[in-house]
């Protein structure tokens, strides 16, 4: 079985590795992986896993290696657990590896929960998998590509609309070629009266693309910072870009109502520790939205209006995004790298098939 082990304090550094398939336990399924996204939502997990845990959820056993989570399907191919038959397909939460093992338990909802010990404290939303009927390899790589990232695009809309935007004029969207960051900026774009103007920020070779995608009212680079209306505003950080960020909180100061930080996609310009004018930043985390909705509006509403929302969306994706399919781990390796480093085109939407 192969997998790719990343360097835990060293992001970039990557190795693939084959390691022996172990017996299964009593109560234990083994799911081959069928195809997986990568994005980076992925380098998001890597440059904050000691922070947020995301390593924590598929351990290596080698000491300083983690497993990049990724979002895919994956087949179950034996089963010593009553709760799963083989043959059965799932998508949910995976480590860049041709496998996992998992203890599954009904969930009560029609979905499967990994029960194993080391994941019990971590968050619910990511130990669920949900069966998917054997469809299209296009619908497959549509669901691992999009859903995971509108989903996050669609609960920053319903906190920012749950907190009446705190009251302020703009919403500034960093990172808005991201597929979160274009996400975000088209749901903010849907009502048709809406008391804020739209601003998103990107690099100068990715403006035009930001700009054809119409949602936004005005697209900035980053060098343009101070070109941003000194009025009441939120920031709603994709990137972690630190200059970015100072320069931004210096130019609104007290006009600054918010700032939520919610990708690392620029972890190299990360710097959490920086003194900055106006708000301190504060890390949105999607689960936390989704457990409060659960909670005001009862279990499945919220995932229904993500469902529809990333449904939505998706609709056009042909008009934005441009799905390119690799094969087998070593390829997948060249992608988290062009990722890592900030080369990969974000027009692109890409799929590993094992």
């Amino acid at each position: 079985m192969q997998r790719l082990l990343v360097d835990q304090k060293k992001i970039t550094e990557t190795r693939v590795e084959d390691v022996p398939v172990a017996p299964l336990a009593p109560g234990e399924a083994r799911l081959r992986l069928e195809s997986f996204a990568l994005t980076a939502n992925n380098v998001t997990y890597a440059a904050s896993g000691f922070a947020i845990g995301y390593w924590k959820f598929f351990p290596t056993g080698v000491e300083g290696q983690g497993q990049v989570p990724v979002w895919g399907v994956a087949e179950v191919t034996e089963s010593e657990s009553d709760a799963l038959e083989v043959g059965t397909r799932l998508y949910g939460f995976y480590p860049l590896a041709e496998e996992l093992v998992i203890m599954p338990e009904a969930d009560g909802y029609g979905g499967i929960v990994d029960a194993a010990a080391h994941r019990a404290d971590l968050p619910a939303v990511y130990n669920r998998y949900a069966p998917v009927r054997a469809g299209s390899e296009e619908e497959d790589h549509l669901r691992a590509l999009l859903q995971p990232l509108l989903a996050t695009s669609y609960l920053l809309f319903d906190w920012l609309m749950d907190n009446d935007c705190f009251g302020a004029q703009q919403i500034i969207v960093g990172s808005a070629s991201s597929k979160t960051g274009l996400g975000l900026c088209k749901y903010l774009a849907e009502p048709e009266e809406r008391p804020y103007r739209i601003v998103g920020l990107t690099s100068a070779r990715n403006k035009e693309f930001v700009e054809k995608l119409g949602a936004c009212d005005q697209v900035l680079t980053y060098d343009e910072v101070g070109k941003i209306a000194a009025e009441s505003s939120v920031y709603v950080d994709m990137s972690g870009n630190a200059q970015v960020k100072k320069a931004l909180h210096a130019h609104l100061g007290d006009a600054l109502k918010h700032s939520a930080a919610v990708g690392i996609s620029h972890w190299n310009q990360f710097n959490p520790a920086q003194e900055l004018a106006g708000p301190k930043p504060q890390f949105f985390f999607a689960p936390a939205q989704i457990a409060k909705r659960r909670e005001e509006w009862g279990p499945g509403e919220i995932e229904r209006q993500i469902t529809a929302a990333w449904k939505r969306v998706a609709a056009d994706a042909s008009d934005w995004m441009a799905v390119k399919v690799h094969k087998g781990v070593e390829q997948a390796a060249e992608v988290y790298d062009a990722l890592a480093r900030g080369t990969a085109d974000p027009r692109d939407g890409h799929v590993v098939r094992l």
